[in-house]
């Protein structure tokens, strides 16, 4: 075995080289963050010409004051956007690569960026290369090195030979690249930004995929944009029209009007509070396992229809136990589970003595010879910890259950066919005392088949038809209660013949093992269901298993049941005629999944495929929600899809299609909260000035400092809390949407409704102040954008659902929403009773003032519940809010 480093030559190498990673050419800087706020801003734009003017005219307070909206403006965009690069940066640091490295003799699990040059890294099927490197062995090695070349072709590597006198590319691999077959054992050369691939980093691109939701949002900012344009020259005509007299300062004023109800009708803050929900909806996904790989996914995973599962580590607990062994014609019970190695080995109920017992040591010397994992005490009892896959970890496990270990045996590896999903077989061959010695296992539908010849009491004799046919019916029987079973044999061959043909083994016994269903899945299968979501279990198990496991954990059995050599067998047309009836698919190889993908995206399902291995890539990428195994799947599978589950759990899966959905939800319940302030705003202004004449006011209702002051502390702080809404109980109850649009026809009804009836409680506050109790013109304004205000707020209560009633309802639900509603109610304070009234030109209010505001504004409550108990009267308004 390797030595590799000793941990202290690995620190002081890391001291010196740095850590093994690529310095992102593109990563945002918090300068660059800054930059962004300006650049191409429209806001900014707009209320830098109000200053111009304001100066230009002699009004410098107001023009100091914009400065500092300005400035409020940046400062906040800059915030919530350097958060939510932060919490993305975060969670990418959750997805750390892990890497096998020998030191001090052992193997062990280290971080990939701690690796050093010098290293003795292993590495195997399906795992992306951490660094350059030296090849010191390799079994069947071909890698993919299209991320250097382009080329995606496979490319065979192997270790150089002693009589080779220099090191070639074919003796080398590198770093980004990734193996599609066999294993290898190799010396780190060069790590971080000294690797190839860390030389033409700047040609490596990582971006986001386009938010869908983005351009929903942005087609609505349009929108928006084109109202308040109209309605801020319509408003602005009229002033110009009704004045009496028109100069410059008449001309100023009304010029910065239109640019201040132009910027709060103009939903700036949109792109801050979608990129922050963005973030906080992936952040809540980390805590509950699930880890946003493309924050574009997010969207998507409220619409899925359909979840094609892998059932070993995903449905099950992902920890193999040996239960059964046959061998020498005689069955054996293995007492303990999980990968704790207690439990005896009995026969009818009476432990045997393994010594004595040659048939079962000889398949113990294939089972743990015939593996490359590796298992390590947790300095628990006898618990150990895995370093490999749950099916090898279990044969581990058992020797370890008998004290028998790796280490027992003085043999030297000196070849490797490894396992893949065509083969389902795995051999390696062993030289002991100038003897060479062949060792399997795998499916025993393709090992028994190759078998000749059957160990039995320490002789080999001839392995008859009728004890194949028993062999197989054995089998059958424990897959059909759920058990994964597999053969394990042997052979000798010439010695100095490393090549050698995987025909004519001894059988040496058939083990079945059981991996039980995680206790948590039942429920997480019948919440998909009753979110009308159908869930496929996609397995390379046997039909029996299969079916065992789905009757256990509730999936619909009652079905038919497709294994891959039907699937074979059937056109496209043919396949989705069946599929529409099947929930369970057994003996599943990579390529099937794929045209499963295809299959049920041609019938119209949002499909989320899980995998784990590199043959699985091609159909994560294919599905609508790829997902891969973040504890037992491998690099390229995580790096290819969209969400990785660190607990591998099926459970989670589902918590994170109702994350999804919440974060979608609260979309919708933010934008439809802002646009209808915006609105109001402008409704309120533009009606002011409409009925003028008539009643005597005297215009602009509100001054453009005050629209500004609205815009900045009642828009997007209440708004921003929306994003964050706690999910409803009822999300998984209903079935998915279809790409629905952020504002249905329902929404923009309550939209434009609650739009209308916030300008019309604010000018009943005006008109009850100025006309019916005579107040000046200063308070019956201040009292108008305190109606205003409050209305808004009382809004922001009333759409943290849009079915739930408000009144009856603990505010506390939303503690982000009372927290900034406060901190809204108080910057009003502030303006109306400190001396910043004069620049905002409001004035103190006394009781009548905060009498008629609170009044008017708490109408919004009492209207917007009436409203919702007529609309839950409407299927149609139930089904669209969800």
């Amino acid at each position: 075995m390797p030595q590799g480093l000793t941990f202290t030559e690995a620190r002081q190498r890391l001291i010196e080289y740095g850590f093994n990673e690529i310095v992102e050419v593109s990563k945002s800087t918090p300068f660059k963050i800054l930059l962004r706020q300006i650049k191409s801003n429209f806001v900014i734009y707009m209320l830098s010409i109000a200053v111009v003017i304001s100066f230009s005219v002699g009004k410098p307070i107001t023009a100091y004051t914009i400065l500092i909206v300005i400035f409020i403006v940046i400062f906040v965009g800059f915030f919530q956007e350097y958060k939510a690069e932060e919490s993305i940066n975060s969670l990418k640091k959750m997805l750390m690569p892990i890497s096998i490295a020998y030191r001090d003799g052992k193997k062990k699990e280290i971080p990939s960026r701690d690796i050093v040059p010098e290293d003795i890294i292993l590495l195997g099927n399906g795992e992306k290369i951490p660094a350059d490197c030296e090849l010191l062995e390799s079994f069947d090695l071909r890698v993919n090195e299209s991320a250097l070349t382009g080329e995606s072709k496979e490319i065979a590597k192997i270790a150089k030979s002693n009589n080779e006198q220099q090191i070639t590319d074919q003796n080398r691999i590198f770093m980004g690249t990734y193996i599609v077959n066999g294993r290898c054992l190799a010396k780190v050369t060069h790590t971080g930004m000294n690797t190839n691939f860390g030389k033409i980093a700047h040609l490596i691109s990582t971006a986001e995929k386009e938010l869908p939701l983005q351009n929903k949002v942005n087609t609505i900012a349009k929108y928006m944009v084109t109202i308040a344009i109209v309605a801020s020259i319509s408003t602005g005509a009229l002033l110009a029209f009704r004045a009496p007299v028109i100069n410059t300062a008449v001309l100023v004023d009304i010029l910065i009007l239109m640019i201040a109800l132009s910027v709060s009708a103009f939903p700036e803050g949109f792109p801050i509070v979608l990129a922050t929900t963005l973030a906080l909806g992936a952040k809540r996904m980390s805590e509950k396992k699930a880890i946003v790989n493309r924050m574009s996914i997010i969207e998507t995973l409220g619409e899925v229809t359909a979840i094609c599962s892998d059932k070993t580590g995903t449905i099950t607990r992902g920890e193999m136990t040996v239960k059964f062994i046959f061998t020498g014609n005689e069955l054996y019970e293995v007492q303990g589970s999980g990968y704790v190695a207690h439990g005896k080995i009995t026969k009818e109920g009476i432990e045997v003595d393994i010594n004595k017992q040659q048939d079962i040591k000889q398949m113990l010397l294939a089972s743990i010879l015939c593996n490359n994992s590796e298992i390590e005490r947790t300095g628990e009892n006898n618990d150990y910890r895995a370093i490999g896959s749950p099916t090898e970890t279990a044969l581990l496990i058992l020797g370890a259950k008998v004290g028998i270990f790796k280490d027992n045996f003085l043999y030297d590896r000196v070849n490797e066919y490894p396992f893949n999903s065509e083969r389902k077989m795995m051999s390696v061959l062993f030289v002991q005392d100038g003897r060479y010695y062949v060792y399997a296992k795998g499916a025993p539908e393709v090992l028994l088949e190759k078998c000749s010849k059957a160990y039995n009491n320490g002789n080999e004799k001839v392995l008859t038809n009728k004890e194949k046919e028993r062999i197989y019916s054995l089998q059958q029987e424990m897959s059909s209660t759920a058990y994964r079973t597999l053969v394990t044999c042997y052979k000798e061959i010439d010695a100095g013949n490393k090549s050698y043909e995987e025909e004519n083994f001894t059988f040496l016994g058939l083990i079945a093992m059981e991996d039980p269903p995680r206790e948590e899945v039942a429920e997480a299968i019948k919440t998909a269901k009753s979110a009308g979501i159908k869930v496929y279990m996609v397995t390379g198990d046997s039909k029996e298993t299969a079916l065992s496991i789905a009757k256990q954990i509730g999936l619909s059995v009652d079905t038919k049941t497709l294994d891959g050599n039907t699937m074979d067998q059937l056109s496209d047309a043919e396949l989705a005629i069946e599929v529409k009836e099947t929930t369970v698919f057994a003996r599943v190889k990579p390529e099937h999944k794929i045209r499963l993908v295809k299959i049920f995206k041609a019938l119209g399902e949002i499909v989320a495929m899980t995998g784990d291995g590199v043959n699985d890539a091609p159909a994560l990428k294919e599905a609508h929600v790829g997902i891969a195994m973040g504890k037992n799947g491998t690099d390229v599978s995580r790096s290819v899809a969209d969400l990785i589950l660190r607990d591998d759990n099926f459970a989670t899966i589902v918590s994170a299609i109702a994350e999804g959905r919440t974060v979608y939800n609260n979309i919708r319940k933010f934008v439809t909260y802002q646009l209808s302030c915006n609105l109001a705003e402008l409704i309120t202004l533009f009606l002011g000035v409409l009925l003028a004449p008539t009643l005597g006011w005297q215009t602009p209702l509100l001054v453009s400092i005050q629209i500004l002051f609205m815009n900045l502390v009642t828009d997007n702080l209440p708004a921003l809390t929306l994003g964050v809404n706690p999910t409803s109980k009822d999300i998984m109850e209903d079935k998915p949407r279809n790409n629905g649009d952020i504002l249905n026809s329902e929404l923009l009804k309550l939209l434009l409704g609650t739009a209308f009836f916030m300008a019309f409680t604010t000018l009943l506050a005006y008109f009850i102040s100025f006309n019916v109790l005579g107040l000046t013109l200063e308070v019956s304004r201040t009292v108008a954008l305190l109606t205003l205000i409050l209305v808004e707020i009382a809004s922001a209560f009333s759409f943290r659902s849009f079915r739930k009633m408000t009144l009856t309802r603990s505010p506390f639900v939303n503690k982000y929403l009372v927290t900034a509603s406060i901190l809204s109610i108080c910057f009003t304070l502030v303006i109306i009773y400190t001396p910043f009234n004069k620049i905002l030109e409001t004035t103190p209010l006394n009781i009548t003032g905060w009498i008629i505001a609170l009044v008017c504004s708490s109408l919004i409550l009492i209207l917007n519940d009436v409203i919702k108990t007529m609309n839950l009267r409407n299927p149609n308004y139930i089904s669209s809010t969800k």
